[in-house]
């Protein structure tokens, strides 16, 4: 029987992610694996994004490839798999999720507009996320999961706190790796962290609390307006 503790954290993009995934992956018993659905939901949708073909090549762009991929055996008890909620388009298999641990990970919108468009311009909704990662949670919430939510802002706050309380949240035992990891990259990175991964490739550990929320020209702020709702709602149960 597979005792394999698999857990998928849920976010868009912009939203410490990254740093989640170094932080598993610094755990001694974690194999940890990138966005898995990306070139299934490029090849899906044909929306253009940085180093398109590069990602394309890089993945199973079947998506139900992949969903047997994050259901195979592992070398190691736990499984950490990196999602974003955007990814998960019509034609995308969700049966997998009844057998994982799902988290979802958030982030107030106007962080992730401002952040999102410095990489790609003119982010809309659908792009970061947010009314896809409600629509998980309550999809995984009728499978009679009680899906754990925490809040990046929070874990830059005070990281080894709130990673402790995800920790005994998830049943886990706590491990030290989780705050420190070598600066460069992860081996796990997916062909397209150059162009994503900078700043955390320049880290060593989680960032530090974040200061004031930006500022955002009009058509930025609107959709910060509609994106609100989702993260209020997702707030309200977090960790």
């Amino acid at each position: 029987m597979d005792q394999t503790k698999r857990i998928a954290m849920w976010s868009g993009p912009r939203n410490l992610s990254t740093a989640m995934m170094y932080s598993f992956g610094g755990r001694k018993d974690s194999t940890v694996m990138d966005e898995p659905f990306y070139a299934a939901y490029l090849a899906k949708t044909g929306t253009l994004h940085p180093m398109q073909n590069e990602i394309l090549a890089s993945q199973f762009q079947d998506p139900d490839m992949v969903a047997r991929q994050l259901l195979a055996p592992t070398d190691r008890p736990i499984f950490y798999q990196k999602h974003m909620t955007q990814h998960m388009v019509d034609g995308v298999p969700r049966g997998w999720m009844a057998h994982v641990t799902n988290v979802f990970l958030i982030r107030h919108p106007a962080r992730v507009v401002a952040s999102y468009a410095k990489k790609r311009d003119g982010p809309q909704l659908d792009d970061i996320g947010f009314r896809q990662q409600v629509e998980l949670f309550d999809h995984v919430t009728s499978l009679g999961q009680t899906p754990l939510v925490i809040d990046s802002h929070d874990i830059r706050d005070d990281p080894k706190g709130m990673m402790h309380k995800l920790c005994n949240a998830l049943n886990l035992p706590w491990d030290l790796g989780m705050l420190r990891w070598p600066s460069g990259g992860h081996a796990s990175d997916g062909v397209w962290a150059s162009h994503w991964y900078g700043a955390v490739h320049r880290s060593t550990g989680f960032a530090d609390a974040e200061g004031d929320l930006p500022s955002l020209e009009p058509d930025y702020a609107d959709v910060v307006a509609q994106a609100m709702p989702f993260y209020d709602r997702l707030a309200a149960v977090k960790l």
